[in-house]
C-alpha cells in the first residue's frame, strides 16, 4: 500500500518539531499538523516565558543590593505593559523560528487541528485527509482546573502571559513547580501574593531539607504561605459583595470596592479550609496538568489509554497500534521538555534509522526556578534511605554576595552517597543559578561518580560550588 507521508506528527511542539526535523534528515517525507502555535507549551505558554518572567522579577531586589555595594542606584518601578508587549514580540520570533526549521527540512506544516480515522489515516479540520506509515501523537499536556463550583472564575498558567494588567494581589492555589515559581515570579514583579497548599509542605517529591529551605525563602519574600489549606468556596466579589452575614465584614467592604469584570481574573471572594475569607484581583490554579489525548480518536483505533488520559507506550514509544507512537506529555512519563526531546530523537533512531532506541529515563536532572532556584538529580535523601545504607553530605550557609549586602537568605549544597558503592546517588542544590550548577553536576552523576571523584576534583574559588568537592565528613548517616 502506498501512503502519502511517511511520517505524519499530530503536535508540533519541542518533541514533535524535532521527531519531524529529524525524520526528515533521513529521506521521509513527513508533515506535521498543529491547530494552536508551533513551539507548543515550552515556547509558547512555559518555559520560555516563564524564564523570561524569572529574569524580570529578579531585578527587584538588585537596587538595594547594589547599594550594599557602593552604587547609588535607586529603587525602579515594575512596567509590566512594556515587558509583555516585548515578550510576546520574542514568542511570536521564536514561533517563525520554528516554522522555518521545519520548511527548510522539508516538513510540511498543516496549521489545523487532526485526528486520527484508522492506523494509517489522519483527518484534518481542513477536510483534508492524508495516509501515513507511521503516526507520532506529540499534542503534549493542559493545565486543570480543579473540581469546584465557579472554578472558571480563577487563572491557569496559560492565562497568566496574556493578562493585560498585573493584578495587585492573587491568590495561587497548589504547592507543586509551577505553583511556587509563579509565586517567587509575581511576588517579584511587585505582586501582593498568597498561596494556598494542601499538603505539609511544597514541592511534594523533592528532596525535603531542599524544599523546607525554599519555603522559608518564600516567606522571607513576602508570599503569604498557608500549608495545609485549600479552597472551600469561590465566587466572584462583586455578586457577594451586599452578602456582609455570609463572607464576613472585611471580606464584603472590600469586595464593594471592586469592579466586576465578568472575566476569568476578576476579582474573587475565596474561602479557606482554615476559615479565613479574602477577596483576591485574581485566583491563579497550579494544581496539575492533563495529558492532551482528547478528542483524537485514539481509542477508536485501539490505542490504550491509561486513567489520566495519558497514552499508553512501551519502551519504545509504541503504543498497543503498531503503526502509532507517542512522546512528551501527552505519555505523562517525564514531563519535561528535554525529554520531549529526546524521545523524539530515540523514536527516529528506532524507526527510520534502524537503531532499535529505549528511552532512557534514568538520572534526569531538573531545575525549579523560584527564587533561589533548586536544582536536582537523582534520589532524594528519603528515597535513597529506603533504598540503601546512606551519607548524606550536606552544607547551608550565606554566600558570600549576599552576605556582604547583609542579606539573611542562604544555599544548600547536598549529596547522597551510597555506603556500598560510593556513588553519589542524589545531588541537591538552593541557590542562585542551581539550574546552571546542577547541569554540569549531572554530567557526574550520570556518569557514576563516587564521592571519592568529587573529592578528587580541585575546588574552584571562591564559589559557592566548590562546596560540592570540599565536604568531606558526612553530616550524617542512615
Amino acid at each position: 500500500m502506498g501512503f502519502d507521508v511517511d511520517l505524519f506528527v499530530i503536535g508540533g511542539g519541542s518533541g514533535g518539531v524535532r521527531a519531524a526535523r529529524m525524520a526528515a534528515a533521513t529521506g521521509a517525507r513527513v508533515a506535521l499538523a498543529e491547530d494552536s502555535r508551533l513551539g507548543g507549551t515550552c515556547v509558547i505558554r512555559g518555559c520560555v516565558p516563564k524564564k523570561l518572567m524569572v529574569f524580570a522579577s529578579s531585578f527587584r531586589e538588585l537596587p538595594a543590593e547594589a547599594r550594599a555595594y557602593g552604587w547609588d542606584i535607586a529603587d525602579g518601578s515594575f512596567d509590566w505593559t512594556s515587558f509583555r508587549s516585548k515578550l510576546h514580540a520574542e514568542l511570536d520570533r521564536l514561533e517563525d523560528v520554528y516554522r522555518r526549521l521545519l520548511e527548510g527540512s522539508g516538513v510540511v506544516v498543516h496549521d489545523a487541528r487532526a485526528r486520527l480515522a484508522d492506523a494509517h489515516t489522519v483527518e484534518l479540520t481542513t477536510g483534508a485527509r492524508i495516509t501515513a506509515k507511521h503516526i507520532l501523537v506529540a499534542t503534549g499536556g493542559r493545565p486543570e482546573r480543579p473540581d469546584l463550583p465557579n472554578a472558571q472564575l480563577g487563572l491557569v498558567s496559560d492565562d497568566l502571559f496574556e493578562l493585560e494588567d498585573l493584578p495587585q494581589s492573587m491568590l495561587i492555589v497548589g504547592g507543586g513547580y509551577i505553583a511556587c515559581e509563579m509565586a517567587c515570579i509575581l511576588s517579584g514583579l511587585g505582586v501582593k501574593v498568597t498561596q494556598y497548599y494542601r499538603g505539609a509542605q511544597i514541592l511534594r517529591g523533592f528532596d525535603d531539607e531542599a524544599r523546607g529551605l525554599i519555603a522559608e525563602a518564600m516567606k522571607d519574600q513576602g508570599i503569604d504561605l498557608h500549608l495545609g489549606t485549600n479552597i472551600v468556596e469561590m465566587a466572584e466579589a462583586a455578586a457577594m459583595a451586599g452578602q456582609g452575614d455570609h463572607m464576613g465584614a472585611s471580606a464584603a467592604a472590600s469586595a464593594s470596592l471592586l469592579p466586576s469584570t465578568g472575566k476569568r481574573g476578576c476579582p474573587v471572594w475565596v474561602k479557606a479550609t482554615n476559615g479565613h475569607e479574602q477577596v483576591f484581583d485574581a485566583v491563579l490554579f497550579a494544581t496539575g496538568r492533563r495529558p492532551n489525548s482528547d478528542h483524537l480518536g485514539l481509542e477508536d483505533i485501539g490505542v490504550s489509554i491509561g486513567r489520566r488520559g495519558e497514552i499508553t507506550v512501551d519502551a519504545y514509544s509504541q503504543t498497543a497500534v503498531p503503526s502509532v507512537y507517542a512522546i512528551g506529555d501527552v505519555t505523562d512519563r517525564v514531563n519535561l521538555t528535554p525529554v520531549a526531546i529526546r524521545e523524539g530523537m530515540a523514536f527516529v533512531r528506532t524507526v527510520f534509522e534502524g537503531q532499535p532506541t529505549p528511552v532512557d529515563h534514568d538520572l534526569i536532572a531538573s531545575a525549579v526556578f523560584t527564587q533561589p532556584e533548586m536544582g536536582t538529580i537523582g534520589l532524594t535523601e528519603e528515597a535513597a534511605r529506603a533504598q540503601e545504607p546512606i551519607e548524606v553530605y550536606c552544607t547551608s550557609f550565606r554566600p558570600m554576595r549576599s552576605a556582604f549586602a547583609g542579606a539573611q537568605s542562604r544555599v544548600l549544597m547536598k549529596l547522597i552517597v551510597s555506603v556500598a558503592t560510593r556513588r553519589v546517588l542524589g545531588c541537591h542544590i538552593v541557590a542562585p543559578e542551581a539550574g546552571e550548577m546542577i547541569q554540569l553536576a549531572a554530567i557526574a552523576v550520570k556518569m557514576g561518580a563516587t564521592k571519592e571523584d568529587f573529592d578528587r576534583t580541585v575546588a574552584v574559588h571562591p564559589t559557592m560550588a566548590e562546596e560540592l568537592v570540599t565536604m568531606r565528613t558526612p553530616t550524617r548517616t542512615a
